[in-house]
């Protein structure tokens, strides 16, 4: 029987000469008879046949290219020629080689880019076709560049695509291209088959010549729009246009505004789209965006600068509504009075902001008119014709024209007339007296009262007094303050008065004022005055120099070291005498006549490191004022205090038995000043023999941890010995106990029994005391009233259950603070006995019981 062929055959493309007479067999069929012969039908071209005994074989060259498929049907033949079966239908597939070459469909390529094109976006294509099988690598094309010229500073202005054959520009040719530089380029492409990787692939070549385009995508030049404008709108202003066709244009402003007044259509023309003015604002910076269909930008965006031309529509304004301009009496004529700036809102170095002055009116005109010029563009404003004085007129009041080539504005200026300073201060009285006082006078006090006057217009600074003494205080120790309306003068004591300095002071007052005389006008002697201050010596307590005396020194000085001094002097010049107070920790002691200061016992910063006391100084003879000051003392520490445990560590177990070796964390310090480092020590046990069960290592300069180096410890208390360097100058050095537990655990917490408590009663005094409860009960009847003198009538009653827990408890609290003995179990099982008798002995009585229950209980 002929068999059933459902899959293809693959046979290689071959090619070889015919002439060889080369047989390939690839199929042997079989049939049943009567079948004695084959018969091959269909795409044979010749070259499929099969033998009578049913081998299928080809002899020929097969080209995929030509058929890459070929159907067959096979029949089997009895002897007459009659099919007796079948056909059988065979589907012969040619396996492709590579035996074609990949060729361009162009030997030369033309194309053109523009400059500035955005890099990587293709602005043309090549392309080549393989006619072996584009499923297998035999097909597959591999495009790339090998020459570009010019090549200029060896950088590739140009990529392709080496799949889709689209050429673009790098992002140097982007940048770099520019057809004035280089109008044309030519470049070799070549084409792989085999996806290049084979060194046995075939190629093809072609040329491409490229025109470089003038880059039409760029910024216009700045658009200047007239302001106000009546023109009916939107008006196009200005445009951009991108290299193709088809751009999507947008606009974005660089700053946010309340209103944008442009927009920009689909052709890239630009328009305003209502009128502007420059005042509100001059000037306008936003982008032109162009996009492709997809929405993504085609280039960079482009910078429109629009600028708004001024008009003339703004008329000038006064800066104020009166100016003010003060000019002194006996001025030189063409003297500066001052400079009216008025404003004009339309653009600055214009001909519409160029403003002009004139003066239009003067009020009043005596002693005549055209007291006053204004220079015709600066506003600045002169005597014109004489000096002025106030007695003629204290004021003047000015109209002014201000114009610019439209527009006109009157603003008001007024002149004061201010007098000048030709009067000298004058003294009341030239000689104040004698004036005594104590040398304790308050600092403060006002002491003196002096008068001058002068005639120069008040409340200038022509008539203004100042004074100020000028012999008889040269340490300062007075002052004089001046009343603004009066002009009196108050001599205050401004520092203390000193008899021991100087007892009598020749003080002499000068009255001036602010404003400089005029020419020709000097102070003379009614401008000055004097007094005689007479100071009187006053019992005076010593004072020290300073009020708070500082030193500082290390905490390990020698007793008797020096540490500091303070000073102090009697005014009177007494001798002085120096004691401590305060000295609480009888630190210090100090020398009574020198003030030197020692220290008299070992010093500890650890316990104080700022020692304060107080300096007391007495004077000697005289009524023995004293007075105070502070002494700080400053300790710098030293190492004196050796590492400790930050506490105590009473609570460090191991459950028992130990299963892994474990490890504790504890924290050590000192007390000593900590460095900026914080603590460095280091640990180690504090003994040899240790060093098989235990291990301690440093987790950092203040924890270090302790590890078991076994599991084979007994369930007790170990005492570890830890010894803690501090690595100081010098290192001290300190050894401590860790007290370590190896115990029982329950629920993650160490289990510990305790001895013998005192009142606690111990496991037989608690056996004892329950079983002979048991047994007394157990022999009384409950119904006979004779057991009422015990108050018992039930096992179930609440007194016979008290009395049962009472001692029970006994036992249960020897049982808790005892050690565990196995004979309790024992225990268990005559206590579980004693219950079960005295519960069926109840339940015998039960109904005498429930009639005793209804009693009262006796006494």
């Amino acid at each position: 029987m002929l068999p059933e062929i459902d899959d293809f055959i693959q046979i290689p493309q071959c090619s070889f000469s015919l002439q060889l007479n080369l047989i390939f067999a690839f199929f042997q069929f079989k049939a049943n008879p009567p079948a004695v012969t084959f018969k091959l039908t269909g795409e044979t071209d010749g070259i499929f046949h099969i033998q009578p005994d049913g081998l299928l074989y080809y002899n020929g060259t097969l080209d995929r290219e030509t058929r890459a498929v070929h159907k067959l049907e096979v029949s089997a033949l009895d002897e007459h020629g009659a099919t007796v079966e079948g056909p059988v239908t065979i589907t012969i597939e040619v396996k492709d080689i590579n035996d074609n070459r990949p060729m361009f469909l162009q030997s030369k390529y033309e194309g053109s880019v523009r400059q500035n094109s955005r890099p990587g976006k293709p602005f043309m294509y090549v392309n080549a076709t393989d006619l072996d099988d584009p499923a297998s690598p035999n097909g597959q094309l591999i495009y790339q560049i090998v020459i570009q010229l010019p090549k200029i500073n060896d950088v590739m202005y140009f990529q392709i695509n080496n799949k889709t054959g689209g050429i673009s520009l790098t992002l140097e040719g982007s940048r770099e291209l520019d057809p004035v530089k280089n109008p044309s380029y030519s470049l070799v492409v070549s084409v792989k088959d085999m996806g290049g990787q084979n060194e046995n692939s075939f190629s093809d070549s072609a040329s491409v010549d490229v025109m470089v385009k003038e880059n039409i995508w760029k910024a216009p030049e700045t658009v200047e729009i007239v302001e106000n404008s009546t023109d009916p709108h939107p008006i196009k202003i200005t445009q951009v246009r991108w290299n193709e066709p088809d751009a999507q244009y947008s606009l974005v402003y660089k700053e946010m505004l309340p209103r944008f007044p442009f927009l920009i259509d689909q052709e890239g023309d630009i328009y305003v789209t209502q009128p502007l003015d420059r005042e509100e604002k001059d000037s306008y910076v936003f982008y032109a965006i162009a996009k492709d269909e997809n929405g993504k930008p085609l280039s960079y965006p482009l910078q429109i600068n629009v600028k708004v031309k001024d008009i003339n529509d703004n008329p000038p304004t006064c800066p104020s509504t009166v100016t003010v301009f003060e000019v002194q009496e006996n001025e030189k004529i063409g003297s500066s009075i001052g400079t009216l700036v008025a404003r004009d809102m339309d653009e600055e170095n214009t001909i519409n902001s160029v403003l002009g002055y004139r003066i239009v009116d003067q009020s009043p005109k005596s002693p005549r008119e055209g007291l006053f010029l204004v220079e015709l563009y600066t506003g600045m404003f002169q005597l014109a014709k004489q000096s002025l004085r106030k007695q003629d007129s204290p004021q003047y009041h000015l109209t002014v024209e201000v114009s610019d080539k439209d527009f006109k504005t009157l603003c008001h200026v007024q002149i004061h007339v201010i007098d000048i300073n030709d009067q000298i201060p004058i003294f009341e009285k030239s000689d104040y007296g004698n004036l005594t006082l104590a040398e304790d006078t308050a600092v403060g006090s006002t002491i003196l009262t002096i008068q001058a006057t002068d005639a120069d217009e008040p409340f200038t600074g022509s008539s203004k007094i100042l004074y100020r003494i000028t012999q008889g205080d040269s340490e300062g120790r007075l002052g004089i303050d001046t009343d603004p309306q009066t002009n009196a003068g108050y001599v205050k004591v401004k520092k203390p008065l000193d008899f021991e300095t100087a007892a009598v002071h020749n003080i002499v007052f000068h009255a001036e004022n602010p404003e400089p005389l005029v020419s020709g006008v000097e102070y003379n002697a009614s401008s000055f005055a004097a007094f005689k201050l007479i100071v009187t010596d006053v019992d005076e307590v010593p004072q020290f120099s300073q009020q708070v005396f500082q030193a500082k020194v290390s905490e390990d000085v020698a007793i008797g070291t020096k540490v500091g001094n303070v000073t102090a002097k009697d005014p009177e010049g007494l001798g002085v005498r120096y004691s401590l107070r305060g000295d609480t920790r009888g630190w210090l002691k100090i020398n009574p006549t020198t003030g030197e200061i020692f220290s008299a016992a070992p010093l500890d910063r650890e316990t104080e490191s700022l020692y304060r006391v107080q300096v007391l100084a007495t004077e000697v003879g005289g009524s023995s004022l004293s007075s105070t000051a502070n002494f700080h003392l400053t300790l710098t520490d030293v190492n004196d205090n050796p590492p400790r445990l930050v506490k105590e560590y009473t609570g460090l177990f191991f459950c028992y038995p130990l299963k892994a070796p474990g490890s504790l964390i504890f924290e050590a310090t000192d007390d000593d000043q900590k460095s900026f480092r914080g603590p460095q020590f280091t640990f180690s046990l504090g003994s040899k023999s240790l060093q098989s069960d235990w291990e301690v290592s440093k987790v950092n300069g203040s924890h270090a941890r302790l590890s078991t180096k076994h599991t084979g410890f007994e369930e007790r208390v170990y005492n570890i010995p830890i010894r803690i360097n501090d690595g100081g100058r010098p290192p001290l050095e300190g050894t401590v106990s860790l007290p370590v537990t190896f115990c029982t655990c329950m629920e993650g917490t160490c289990f510990r029994p305790a001895g013998h408590l005192a009142g606690i009663p111990t496991v037989g005094m608690a056996v004892g005391i329950l079983v002979t409860t048991f047994l007394v009960l157990g022999e009384y009847d409950f119904s006979d009233p004779k057991v009422s003198v015990l108050g018992l009538r039930n096992m179930s009653s609440p007194q016979a259950q008290c009395l049962l827990y009472d001692n029970a408890l006994s036992v249960v609290l020897a049982t808790r603070f005892q050690p565990f003995d196995p004979e309790f179990s024992l225990l268990g099982i005559i206590l579980a006995i004693v219950f079960i008798r005295m519960k069926n002995k109840g339940k015998d009585s039960v109904k005498s019981a429930q009639a005793s229950e209804v009693k009262p209980l006796r006494n």
